[in-house]
């Protein structure tokens, strides 16, 4: 085993200890004791030299630091509601058939335009047009039986009025002795026959007029069934899908086709809960597309709902769309008009962060000192960002602005900014 290494390693960390953590003590163990007139001079010198210290600091005050800043002036600028969402069309539908049967009529591609009214899909009719005839042959019949049920009713009263004049003859004769109590219970039963006989006719002709309303109604039921088999298209708008193939079977909620509208086209955004108060019905706004295309248009709706999840306010903008250069489904970023506010257009880099955090920016005094301004961000562009926060006009540090904290006395020199 050698021992050198290790006596050697011990020996160096002992020099280092003792000149890192023992170095007075060893100098002044190495050092030779003073004279002891030469130690009272070196305390007096001391003592002087440390009188005279203070004295000097206090007479050189602190030198103000160089910084760059412009002056700004505030302007009122429309404070939009800033949103990322897409466009839907204004109206979409799924056009299903109503009734089933085998499709007749030559398909329409996907893509094309197509009127309000337009026929999408055709169905065989098959034998619909039997049960309307049959439907029909119905109601004329119990349309014959009405005048038949009248004549029987009127002929009942008839019986009923003759029933009655020969029961009020019975019962006078019957008073003077001149007719039986058998004449006279003969004739009040006949009475009550003629009654009885007016009601059955009665029911009759109710029972006919009846037949006549259960007649029309399958009458006008077969007749809807042979509307369905037409299908059409509710508005005018594009096919999103080729309608349904000659041939192809479709049952009661087949879709025939897909049409949306899309003149006028929707906008819709979300609104966070904090900013949903600044959005009026009505107000203007605008939007850019993916494809760099700009339109405008009006907010139409505002939910009153949140979303549970996001908590964000539904808000939709109707945009003009005549030549439907715009598709369902674009993303969009969306500015909607909101009152205006004064603030100040500032490079970004002025932007600086206090001890606490808080974003903010800082300002030279009248007294030509620093001192920090928290202000906020309403926009970001190309020439800079908008704050708020700050007095109508102020002098903003620029270059510099990390190295200084409030109070700490600045040498500005000025510089022009653009706005």
């Amino acid at each position: 085993m050698r021992l050198f290494p290790i006596i050697a390693a011990i020996a160096v960390s002992a020099l280092i200890y003792g000149f890192v953590f023992e170095r007075e003590r060893l100098l002044a163990a190495l050092a030779p004791a003073p004279a002891q007139d030469i130690s009272e001079t070196d305390d007096t010198a001391a003592t002087g030299a440390e009188a005279a210290t203070p004295q000097t600091e206090e007479s050189q005050p602190d030198a103000p630091v160089g910084v760059v800043a412009v002056r700004s002036v505030a302007r009122t600028i429309d404070s939009a509601v800033i949103l990322r969402g897409r466009t839907e069309a204004d109206r979409q539908v799924e056009v299903r058939a109503e009734t089933n049967g085998r499709v007749i009529s030559a398909p329409l591609r996907k893509g094309s335009f197509v009127e309000a009214g337009a026929l999408l899909c055709k169905l065989d009719p098959g034998t619909r047009a039997s049960t309307l005839d049959e439907a029909k042959a119905r109601r004329d019949e119990a349309r014959a039986r009405v005048p038949e049920a009248q004549a029987r009713l009127a002929e009942a009263e008839s019986r009923l009025i003759e029933a009655e004049i020969n029961d009020n003859a019975a019962s006078k004769l019957s008073v003077d002795g001149y007719a039986s109590e058998t004449r006279v219970a003969a004739t009040r039963a006949a009475v009550s026959a003629a009654k009885a006989a007016v009601q059955s006719a009665k029911a009759g002709l109710e029972a006919a007029r009846t037949g006549i309303r259960s007649a029309e109604a399958a009458v006008a039921a077969a007749e809807n069934e042979i509307t369905r088999l037409e299908i059409h298209a509710p508005f005018k708008g594009l096919l999103e899908t080729d309608t349904a193939e000659l041939g192809s079977l479709l049952q009661p909620g087949s879709v025939c086709a897909t049409v949306l509208q899309l003149d006028p086209v929707v906008l819709v955004g979300f609104v966070p809960e904090t900013e949903v108060s600044r959005v009026a019905l009505g107000a203007s706004a605008r939007a850019r597309l993916v494809s760099g295309e700009e339109v405008s248009g009006k907010v139409t709706f505002i939910s009153r709902a949140s979303d549970p999840q996001t908590r964000t306010f539904r808000v939709e903008i109707e945009v003009p769309n005549p030549d439907l250069s715009i598709r369902d489904g674009q993303t969009a970023e969306i500015l909607i008009s909101s009152d205006g506010t004064n603030a100040h257009l500032l490079p970004q880099s002025a932007l600086t962060l206090n001890d606490e955090g808080t974003l903010g920016v800082r300002i030279v005094t009248a007294e030509n000192t620093a001192d920090f301004v928290p202000v906020t961000l309403l926009r970001d562009t190309v020439n800079g960002v908008w704050l708020t926060g700050l007095p109508a006009e102020a002098d903003v540090i620029i270059i510099g602005q990390e190295y200084i904290i409030s109070g700490v006395p600045v040498k500005p020199s000025y510089q022009e900014i653009t706005q």
